[in-house]
């Protein structure tokens, strides 16, 4: 363990499972009915928790309506009354691991395990090999997965990627080498960017990590480097006291000693997770290497669905010199509907946070979806004549020219995602599902064999005399994501 650092000690990381449930002091206080429902829901989400989490984040005296709680263990919304109750009696006859997990699977795969197209339109392919370790959506970014980083220091209930942590091998995205990486990112040079992702790759220790980095750093086009993590929030050890902190400092001083922007988007989803001694000198640590810390979260009922919450955490966050960046929609996955808010409910929390805030927090964007066609901004209400209509813009898209193009869709109370809108004016489809269907019918086509490229007919599309709308078979290319 590295020597004590501003007072702070080390600590030795512990984690719990669904197999401590029964095991663990602060949980006996709930009863053993509600100890059966949390395994039979930790059968079928991941469930991981740390003792920091439990024993510095978690108000026990709250329970189960603490927000760190509702983040971390699991809770009896989260799952369909008829599929929990299934699963609890069989756990209660005392069936075998396999009879659970095999009823756990039929929960799982109809639970929409990757959304917005991420296995069937988002993996590159290669030399005529699809790279499952990697997702190429957005022109300019590539998203790695290291096989190594393909897991959490604690897992949130909320996790659109729940499907990487349950054990079902062909939900996983993971590349277990990084020479497909390098080769990958050298023959494409309209990457700029490389997120590494997961999972999060700072459970990973940092030689592992390096040998991900460093050939990175000879490619002259790429411009950032970012990593995807939860650890500044869930173990802050991990950059201050832990045996290799030193050495993860160190290399991220390389990365930007070698001219590359490192940002580490971390996950912050209340304030309380910047509130420690220890979360506020894991921040100072990161940021004096040089990298940006950037924040993101989603908008999460039970959680932080409240204005002043996010008012308060971006706050803390321009205090600590971190950068606030996204709220996001709640994605159509998983625990969805014990998650998720109306677009009418999450673009109300936005501004009466975003008034809250001095313009050193309004670098933050928001709401947005990171649906299949794009990164999707709900811009607020308006109205076009007597129709009350939701204001929308893409902040990154397949297609880039679709990137800041407003368009309109119905005002609805109950929507909570993009495919649940409704073009106004009468049209029968928003301007880009023309050219998804393409993608989407393209993709179909593919064989390994014979991989496609990343480009597409562009087209501002016209209704035909039948009003329904046609793609142009020739124009002027736009780039699209489909390799």
């Amino acid at each position: 363990m590295s020597t004590l650092t501003n007072g702070l000690s080390p600590r030795k990381y512990v984690s719990f499972t669904r197999r401590d449930i029964d095991r663990m002091p602060q949980l006996q206080r709930l009863g053993e009915s509600t100890l059966t429902s949390m395994k039979a829901l930790s059968a079928v989400l991941p469930f991981r928790v740390n003792n920091y989490v439990v024993e510095d984040l978690i108000d026990w005296n709250n329970i189960p309506n603490d927000p760190i709680f509702q983040l971390t263990f699991p809770q009896p919304g989260m799952l369909d009354d008829a599929d929990l109750t299934a699963i609890t009696r069989m756990i209660e006859r005392g069936a075998s691991d396999e009879a659970i997990r095999a009823r756990a699977r039929q929960v799982q795969l109809g639970m929409n395990p990757h959304p917005s197209g991420q296995m069937e339109l988002n993996v590159p392919v290669h030399d005529g090999v699809p790279l499952s370790g990697m997702q190429h959506k957005y022109r300019e970014t590539l998203l790695f997965f290291p096989s190594q980083g393909q897991t959490c220091h604690a897992y949130c209930t909320y996790c659109f990627r729940w499907a990487q942590f349950v054990g079902i091998d062909e939900l996983k995205f993971a590349a277990r080498e990084s020479e497909s990486l390098t080769k990958y990112v050298t023959d494409h040079p309209e990457i700029t960017s490389v997120l590494i992702t997961g999972g999060d790759p700072m459970i990973m220790r940092t030689k592992l990590l390096e040998r991900y980095l460093d050939p990175l750093l000879e490619i002259d086009h790429l411009l950032s480097i970012r990593i995807g993590t939860k650890a500044p929030a869930y173990w802050p050890y991990r950059f201050v006291t832990d045996r290799d902190a030193d050495d993860l400092l160190r290399l991220f001083e390389r990365v930007n000693a070698a001219g590359k922007h490192l940002a580490l988007m971390t996950h912050y989803s209340h304030p309380r997770e910047l509130s420690t001694p220890i979360a506020e000198e894991a921040l100072r640590r990161i940021q004096s290497t040089g990298a940006v810390v950037r924040c993101q979260a989603p908008l999460i009922r039970h959680v932080n669905d409240d204005a002043d919450i996010w008012a308060e955490m971006w706050r803390m966050q321009v205090r600590l010199g971190a950068v606030p960046y996204y709220m996001f929609v709640e994605r159509d996955t998983g625990p969805k509907d014990y998650f998720e808010l109306p677009l009418v409910r999450a673009w109300e929390i936005f501004r009466n946070a975003y008034k809250q805030v001095s313009g050193l927090g309004r670098t933050v964007r928001g709401p947005s979806m990171s649906a299949k066609p794009g990164k999707v901004l709900v811009h607020g209400l308006s109205r076009i004549g007597d129709e009350r209509v939701f204001a929308l813009s893409f902040l990154q898209a397949r297609n880039p020219d679709w990137i800041g193009r407003i368009f309109f869709a119905r005002f609805d109370t109950h929507a909570t995602w993009l495919d649940q809108l409704v073009p106004t004016g009468g049209a029968r489809e928003f301007f880009f599902e023309p050219e998804m269907r393409w993608l989407e019918d393209e993709r179909r086509r593919e064989t390994p064999s014979h991989p496609v490229r990343a480009e597409i007919p562009h087209t501002r599309h016209a209704p035909s005399a039948r009003g329904k709308i046609r793609l142009p078979r020739s124009h002027p290319p736009g780039w699209i994501a489909r390799h």
